[in-house]
């Protein structure tokens, strides 16, 4: 027994001192997180916005010693495993409900913004990894998006600073996109359920799309939500095609496996696709993937330069700008064509 006791104790110092180094820097980014959602419970504005803005305010931390390993784990591994528990969110039965044409009109849709991302930051002299960044955060789930491809797309020293940009103006413009678009959308002689895949359909961010989707009808609610997160379920297969597609990292390596993030992703959308998951821990489920990714986003924050920021340039704001418009007008298209029902 006192072997076993002694055996305890080491394991319990040995967790204890490798633990130790990393509070600081996760106790900074998770009281971060927790101001963010204080302040945008009692002032509804995005909290994912409010994270990255007061985090960036601490950014005279992100070289301290005592707050680097913290921040980097709630940075890199955090945030993949709230990406993981996203998938709760999903069913293939809330896919199906849309039908065959809805379906493949998304697909089409997301397809042809994330192709638009190319050509926008050609026009405005940005580089390839930023298209793909802004691109797939506008086409499939704003930030979440936003920060599950920057995790595949090789790095380089733009990376961090443009998947904070992105974050930010995705952010920003969903939340615009929640006021404006039910306006908009009633100017058309449109049906409850056709207002509902527009909102889904070219909103950003889940809890925008909510907003703006409820605001007008319970039905148009509905659908919108179903329709966004037919988007968010398309992010795992854009990811494998990122990883098939994008060059390698380093020269003569094989080509990357699959993360493990990725994988896990999908394992929990097959979970509860089918099921296995009850539905009080799929409610916790995506409670904690909320908070991973604002505490994952407030390290990010932290990391960030506004000096930087501001040196980015008008080009970086009108490649994400002219992405939102060119998904607007390509749902109104569809639906206008009949391509939705």
């Amino acid at each position: 027994m006192a072997d076993q006791g002694s055996q305890l104790k080491n394991r319990l110092e040995g967790f204890s001192g490798r633990l130790r180094p990393l509070l600081p820097g996760l106790l900074l980014a998770g009281t971060i997180a927790a101001a963010a959602s204080f302040l945008s419970e009692h002032y509804a504005t995005p909290v994912m916005l409010l994270a990255l803005l007061i985090g960036m305010a601490f950014n005279f931390l992100a070289e301290d010693e005592k707050c680097q390993k913290g921040i980097e784990l709630a940075a890199k591994d955090l945030l993949r495993f709230g990406i993981i528990l996203l998938g709760a969110r999903i069913t293939l039965g809330d896919i199906s409900s849309l039908g065959i044409t809805t379906f493949f009109t998304v697909i089409g849709l997301i397809g042809l913004t994330i192709g638009s991302g190319f050509l926008f930051a050609k026009l405005f002299n940005r580089g390839w990894r930023f298209a793909i960044l802004t691109g797939g955060s506008v086409a499939i789930c704003g930030a979440s998006a936003a920060l599950a491809m920057a995790a595949l797309i090789p790095a380089n020293d733009k990376t961090e600073r443009n998947t904070l940009f992105t974050v930010i103006a995705v952010t920003t413009l969903s939340t615009a996109a929640m006021v404006l678009y039910p306006i908009l959308f009633s100017m058309f002689d449109l049906t409850p359920r056709e207002m509902g895949f527009l909102i889904g359909a070219t909103i950003h961010d889940v809890a925008q799309v909510v907003g703006a989707g409820y605001s007008i009808s319970i039905e148009t609610g509905d659908t919108a939500t179903i329709v966004k997160l037919l988007r968010v379920a398309m992010l795992p297969v854009v990811l494998v095609v990122l990883l098939m597609t994008l060059p390698q990292t380093k020269e003569g390596a094989g080509r990357p496996q699959l993360p493990f993030f990725v994988v896990g992703f999908l394992l929990v959308v097959a979970a509860n696709s089918f099921g296995f998951i009850p539905q009080p821990v799929i409610a916790v489920l995506i409670e904690m993937s909320r908070w991973c990714l604002i505490v994952a986003i407030s390290a990010l924050g932290v990391k960030t330069s506004m000096q930087k920021m501001l040196q980015l340039g008008f080009g970086h704001v009108a490649v994400v700008f002219a992405e939102t418009v060119f998904l607007l007008l390509l749902a109104i298209f569809a639906v206008k064509t009949f391509l939705v029902i």
